[in-house]
């Protein structure tokens, strides 16, 4: 049994005074009130359980599809004993009690892993005790199972509902036993969604379902280019359209109120608006230009300097060059940008998707002068989040706009103006050079990287620590075009460019790719080269498992190719199959293996790893933000292209490496390694290397699959 010490426990824990037991951060939902009337054992701020058994789990980060409803009361039942399906999730509020209460980071399940079952096991281990004093007999004689507590000679049993008074008097015990791994039976299993049901029969879940009283709809028109403000407006046609019942001005851009969606977009439709220059209209040929001249200098202060690369340059070895270019991406969630916003009275109520509700708090109340305990944040259910709602701005415009017209609004963004108006990932040029020894070993790498202002291109791990000599720059392009984080920051671009890069070089050696890796992994737990920021082991476990896995370079008949990248804590490694129908490279198949510690919800997990893998081979073939004079060129998905179902692998296979490690990130880290993978399999058929995304495939003869030589 894993102990856990009362010290450490009480760094998690607190007593509230009164009847009620209240363990963690002494907080209570104020809608569990009515349940509260009867005596409630309450073991922290994520649970409650009351004189009928009720047991409910508050959960603390916003749900943005990573599962949290679902995995987070598998958490609590393992260790509870308790059946999953009789937890009950509310999405708690927004309360500094929580700790962070943020979506993003792929952080949301290793975040709460440990406190959850901490909790868990504490509520069951005092039940027990309740149950033993109540029939005067010794704790070692009972257990808990199935909300109940049994008396192993007798018996009898008391439901969690009926000691739940009495657990709550009783003190923290100084250690709590957590339940051994091997003992689990709900954490490891499969669970389906929780809200599945919800979601297919179309009940409200939504920011965007929000209806109360007086509440006027918000379409917003927005600067026609980036570099643009706004100047002045007419909106004596807008006032004419059915259902118009106001139009205001305010953070910048011009707001039309009215009593449906339609009416209030029609009202746009015929709004005019002037807007002026303030900053340089940029255009994509202008940031390429940039990024061409920026990787042909070095920067002052490298990101890493191991060795000296100009004297392996020097050596006379084989030194072989290329450039990987990936564009600016829009997040593009399912669910388009919207808030509702009221603000009255000086306090302002939001509810609406936010992967950051603390910030989005602090900066609506700075918006509006106000107070931060002014603000109250909801949080429901969103459809997808990509790091786009790791930005506020979708509700700050909202309460500003309630402000402003006096009245709840609810604010809505088309597709056109998501994708006009995004965070976009920002687009980067790598240039790397390697340097090959007469002896055929890999002694020299340098990668040059130049990227959009708020961006970031290059990654510190594998392989360096591996190679003698190896140096990294980076160059920052300044710009007015918005960036931010997008699934996978830096790793959606730096894997492209690395393990393409990787798989070059072992060409050029004629060595196997995955051999090659290993090979490199191999020298860096043995003669490591500076610091080594990544898990050697955890990289190899999942190359291994992936060859397995694919009986990689086994069949002649079939093109493959291989990438392996980690982030968030999470190693990943896949295989790309590809067949070429009509002189056309299409992606069949794909095998991921993944090390992801401890998994939680097996059908989760999978359905994380697959729609990852889906999202990145989709940005990796098809999609681009691309600049004309500060506008985007691209305004909806006819022209910002997603993958579609024909050209969606026939399989995806994931499969995860067995540990008893604590659960790492999952959100994020199965899309890096798609885009090397699939670029690596299309060299395999065609021998022609993509090197920039979308890669836009074309004709081109296929050629014999003949995997080297080791």
């Amino acid at each position: 049994m894993e102990a856990v010490s009362r010290r450490g426990f009480l760094k998690i824990t607190s007593i509230a005074a009164g009847s009620s037991l209240v363990l963690g951060f002494n907080f209570l939902n104020e809608a569990l009130a009515g349940d509260m009337a009867e005596a409630v054992f309450a073991p922290n701020a994520y649970i409650t359980i009351n004189s009928a058994g009720l047991v409910t789990l508050m959960a603390p980060n916003p749900e943005i599809g990573q599962g949290i409803k679902t995995a987070l009361p598998m958490i609590l039942a393992e260790e509870l004993n308790v059946k999953w399906d009789s937890v009950y999730v509310e999405m708690a509020p927004l309360d500094p009690k929580y700790g962070s209460q943020t979506a993003g980071g792929s952080g949301a399940i290793r975040g709460r892993y440990a406190p959850i079952r901490k909790a868990g096991a504490t509520a069951r281990q005092m039940l027990i005790t309740a149950a033993a004093q109540q029939w005067n007999v010794k704790e070692d004689e009972c257990y808990a199972e199935d909300g109940h507590v049994i008396h192993k000679p007798t018996g009898k049993k008391l439901g969690y509902g009926e000691l739940a008074a009495k657990a709550a008097t009783l003190p923290v015990p100084a250690d709590v036993p957590l339940k051994d791994p091997k003992d689990f039976k709900i954490i490891g299993t499969k669970v389906h969604n929780i809200d599945n049901q919800k979601i297919i029969t179309g009940q409200p879940l939504y920011g965007m379902d929000t209806r109360r009283p007086g509440m006027l709809f918000a379409m917003v028109s927005r600067p026609t280019a980036f570099g643009k403000v706004f100047k002045s407006f007419d909106d004596t046609e807008t006032r004419k359209v059915t259902g118009v019942k106001n139009v205001v001005q305010a953070h910048g851009v011009v707001a039309v109120l009215a009593t449906s969606t339609w009416a209030a977009k029609k009202g746009r439709d015929v709004l005019k608006v002037v807007w002026e220059d303030a900053s340089p209209l940029e255009s994509t040929s202008e940031h390429e230009a940039a990024f061409a001249a920026a990787v042909e200098t070095r920067s002052d202060n490298p990101s890493r300097n191991d060795g000296d690369i100009d004297k392996a340059l020097a050596s006379g070895g084989k030194v072989i060059e290329a450039v990987y270019a990936v564009p600016n991406l829009s997040h593009s969630p399912m669910e388009p940008m919207n808030f509702f916003a009221d603000v009255k009275d000086g306090k302002a109520e939001l509810y609406g998707p936010t992967q950051v509700p603390a910030n989005m708090r602090n900066d609506v109340a700075r918006a509006l002068n106000i107070k931060p305990e002014d603000v109250t944040i909801g949080m429901p259910r969103q459809g997808g989040g990509f790091g786009r709602k790791l930005r506020t701005d979708n509700g700050v415009e909202a309460a500003l706009i309630s402000a402003a017209a006096k009245s709840p609004v609810q604010m809505m963004w088309t597709r056109e103006d998501d994708i006009q108006g995004d965070y976009y990932r920002a687009a980067s040029l790598a240039k790397y050079k390697a340097v090959i020894s007469a002896d055929n070993q890999l002694i020299g790498w340098h990668a040059n990287a130049a990227v959009l202002s708020g961006g970031s291109a290059l990654s510190r791990g594998f392989p360096a620590g591996s190679i003698p000599n190896f140096r990294m720059d980076s160059h920052t392009v300044k710009s007015n075009i918005p960036t931010g984080p997008w699934r996978g920051p830096t790793a959606n671009a730096s894997a492209f460019s690395d393990e393409s890069f990787l798989d070059e070089i072992a060409t050029e050696m004629k060595k196997d790719p995955v051999a090659f890796r290993l090979e490199l992994l191999e020298k860096a737990r043995t003669q490591p080269v500076g610091q080594i920021t990544y898990n050697v082991d955890k990289l190899k476990s999942v190359i291994d498992l992936v060859a397995q896995m694919s009986n990689w370079g086994k069949n002649k008949n079939v093109f493959q190719g291989f990438a392996a990248y980690y982030s968030f804590s999470t190693y990943v490694a896949q295989v790309a199959e590809v067949t070429m129908v009509n002189g056309i490279p299409r992606v069949s198949k794909v095998y991921c293996a993944v090390n992801c510690g401890k998994v939680v919800n097996q059908s989760g997990a999978e359905n994380q790893v697959e729609g990852a893998i889906v999202d990145g081979l989709s940005h990796a073939l098809f999609s681009q933000i691309t600049f004309n004079k500060g506008a985007t060129v691209q305004k909806n998905f006819n022209t910002y292209k997603f993958l579609h179902m024909k050209d969606a692998p026939l399989d995806v296979i994931v499969k995860f490496v067995q540990t008893e490690d604590a659960p790492t990130g999952l959100g994020e880290p199965g899309l890096p390694p798609i885009a090397p993978a699939v670029a690596n399999a299309v060299f395999a058929a065609t021998g022609k290397r993509y090197r920039k995304m979308p890669f836009e495939f074309s004709s081109a003869p296929p050629k014999t699959a003949t995997p080297a030589k080791v």
